[in-house]
Order: C-alpha cells, then sequence, then structure tokens
C-alpha cells in the first residue's frame, strides 16, 4: 500500500509542477490540476478496492494521512477554480471584499471543527480506531457535503474532515497570496520596470521560487533581515515575472520525496562543468 501510494503521489506531483509552470492563468491552472488529480484518485479508488489491508494501523494509516494527502487536493483545486471563475472582474476593493469572505468561510470552518482539529494538529490517537476505520461510519458526526455519498469500504467518518482541513491550510496560503498581490503590485508601474531592464524570466517559475527561498534561507540580503515577501517582491520586478502563490509552490516543493532542490542542484551541476570545460583549454 505504502509503495503504492507514494509512487501515485509522486507521479501526481510532477503532474502538477507541469501545468503550474505552461499555464499562467490562475483559473485554467487550477481546472487542468483539479483534471490529473481526480484521475489519481480514480486510480486510488481501483486499487483500494481490491486491496486487504494488512493491519489495523495500516487501514489507520491511509485513511488519516495518505488518502487525505490525494483528496485535499482534490478539494483545493476545486475550489480555487470556484474562486477564480466567481471573483468580481471589478475594482480592487470588490476584489479584496471577495477574497476576505472566503478567508472567513475558512475560519468559521475551523472554528466550528475546533476539537476534532486539535486532535488532528496535536497527532493523538487514541481515537483513530473510530475515526479512520471502515464501517465505523457514525452520521453523527460525519457530517461534510459529501458523508451522504460515504462508500464503507473507500471510506470512514473522518478521513474526508482531514482533507478537508489541509485543502483549507493550503486555500489560505492561495488567499493571502491573492491579497497581497492586490496590496504589493501595480500592473502599469510593473511593466514600466520590465521595459527598462530588458530582461524576463523564461524558466519555469518554480525554479525561480527554489533561488528565492534559498537566498532567504541564507540571509544573503540585508545582512540577513530581509522578509521572504520583500526578496520575492523584488526578484518578480527585477526579471518581470509574477509568481502568485510561491508560498504553495514552496510546499509542493517541500513534499518531493526525491530532487527537493532540483534547480539548485541543476544550476551547480552546470556551473561546475563550465569551470571543467574552461580548465580543459588551459
Amino acid at each position: 500500500m505504502n509503495d503504492y501510494t507514494t509512487k501515485l503521489l509522486n507521479d501526481l506531483e510532477d503532474q502538477l509542477q507541469f501545468i503550474n509552470s505552461e499555464f499562467e492563468v490562475q483559473q485554467k491552472r487550477a481546472e487542468e490540476s483539479h483534471k490529473v488529480t481526480s484521475n489519481a484518485y480514480d486510480k486510488l479508488q481501483v486499487f483500494v478496492l481490491k486491496y486487504k489491508f494488512k493491519s489495523t494501523n495500516e487501514e489507520i494509516k491511509y485513511f488519516k494521512i495518505q488518502k487525505p494527502k490525494l483528496i485535499s487536493k482534490l478539494i483545493y483545486f476545486g475550489k480555487v477554480y470556484h474562486i477564480e471563475t466567481n471573483k468580481p472582474q471589478g475594482t480592487d476593493k470588490s476584489k479584496r471584499k471577495y477574497l476576505l469572505n472566503e478567508l472567513d468561510k475558512i475560519n468559521r470552518y475551523f472554528e466550528n471543527n475546533l476539537d476534532f482539529i486539535r486532535y488532528y494538529r496535536s497527532n493523538e490517537t487514541y481515537l483513530d480506531h473510530k475515526y479512520f476505520i471502515r464501517n465505523k461510519i457514525d452520521f453523527r458526526h460525519s457530517q461534510e457535503s459529501f458523508s451522504i455519498e460515504l462508500d464503507k469500504k473507500q471510506s470512514t467518518s473522518f478521513d474526508f474532515k482531514i482533507a478537508k482541513i489541509m485543502a483549507n491550510d493550503l486555500l489560505q496560503v492561495y488567499l493571502h497570496d491573492e491579497l497581497k498581490h492586490l496590496e504589493l503590485y501595480d500592473k502599469k508601474d510593473k511593466s514600466q520596470v520590465v521595459h527598462k531592464l530588458g530582461l524576463t524570466w523564461t524558466a519555469p517559475k518554480v525554479q525561480l521560487i527554489e533561488i528565492i527561498y534559498a537566498f532567504h534561507s541564507a540571509g544573503a540580503f540585508n545582512n540577513g533581515k530581509a522578509e521572504l515577501k520583500e526578496v520575492a517582491s523584488h526578484l518578480e520586478s527585477l526579471f518581470g515575472v509574477e509568481l502568485g502563490q510561491y508560498h504553495r509552490t514552496f510546499l509542493e516543493i517541500r513534499i518531493r520525496k526525491t530532487g527537493r532542490t532540483k534547480f539548485l542542484d541543476e544550476l551547480k551541476d552546470q556551473l561546475i562543468k563550465r569551470m571543467d570545460e574552461a580548465d580543459d583549454t588551459l
């Protein structure tokens, strides 16, 4: 089970990274990401339907950790698509009000599920046998919108709730980034800066995000006192690129199983290769 879910999630992450670099429009990016995530979930369902868990602990791990990782992405991309589709096209003030209202919905959800969220975030386990074992679905506790459709072979009382919490964590990052974008960027001024510099970033955005986090981690600016958002904002302006939800992208980079610093490793390899070639000409 662990090998299958790990490979499935890794393959999905590769697809999502590709989509993130290929599509500039947030709505289209969310739509395509939802499609590939939905396909991955269909594969997982087929596998689990035939799979016999080797122990109670393996079953709990699947429904508490592995399945929610995938479902949370499905919820997240669906919600982002909905938000982008319904976002007001008017003033920045109306957009800000709309985004703040979405944040309020998330905060209310957290408040209404505070006890379970504390249980989950504290890594408690004493109720796992009730929450994450199949055939123990309790309608008194299963209050999510999908609960009426729960398949006892595929779901438990709380696996969807954990996925919803994880999705809301990602949505908070996305919404805060959108609000920051409204506050910090004037497109006209930015286009003038790009025109003067004549340099634009043409590599995938995820690669620049790796560099930004590396610079900030190393304290490369202002004697290590520069904030992450300052570093990101400066490099966005410098290279004429809008990174959008770079916090979410960093979360995706962190959970890579291999090659967490793909671009930085590539830069190192290319620089060493250039030095070696230069040595050969001496």
